[in-house]
């Protein structure tokens, strides 16, 4: 399922990740502003960035589906799936309130969904975040519990909201 695919939207084209992606990635993953919500700190060495890239391309195609988000030619972030069937984002703050998130991953959805095995996704995300809550909302997933404490990162203890999307839902919505 993971070779050569791409998914090409109005502006985007998701493709899979490539060495050369690297310094792009590396401008992305070192910019405080995009990692605020991320698991990690923002990278502080290209080091920390190629590691990152090479799990990526590495991941096991029956346990991940991850792309690079292009446009114009140019990295612009990530949308996909590390671990199945969690989903996770990132985008370049400059490309932020344009709506581009929402296309890639309303994209990425339709691709996983036909995907043989994957009835559901689901998000974790901190309450705080009301950006990507916003978002998933308006994608579909509902909230399916809370947590308290569940991450703790850069920017000290995160709670998280859980919420999913179910293929039946997704393929139902108008």
């Amino acid at each position: 399922m993971r070779g050569r695919v791409q998914l090409v939207t109005p502006r985007l084209t998701l493709r899979r990740a490539q060495w050369d992606d690297r310094d792009a990635l590396h401008v992305i993953l070192s910019d405080a502003r995009a990692m605020l919500y991320w698991s990690t700190p923002p990278h502080d060495a290209r080091e920390q960035t190629e590691e990152w890239l090479a799990a990526m391309i590495a991941a096991p195609p029956d346990l991940s589906d991850d792309f690079i988000i292009v446009r114009d030619g140019q990295v612009i972030g990530k949308a996909g799936a590390w671990r199945l069937p969690e989903i996770g984002y990132l985008l370049h703050p400059d490309h932020w309130g344009q709506g581009l998130a929402r296309e890639a991953l309303a994209a990425f959805i339709a691709h996983t969904f036909r995907r043989p095995g994957v009835p559901r996704l689901t998000a974790d995300v901190d309450p705080r975040n009301a950006a990507s809550l916003r978002l998933l909302a308006r994608l579909g997933f509902h909230e399916t519990g809370r947590a308290e404490r569940t991450w703790h990162t850069h920017i000290g203890w995160c709670d998280s909201i859980y919420l999913a999307l179910d293929a039946d839902d997704w393929n139902h919505a108008p």
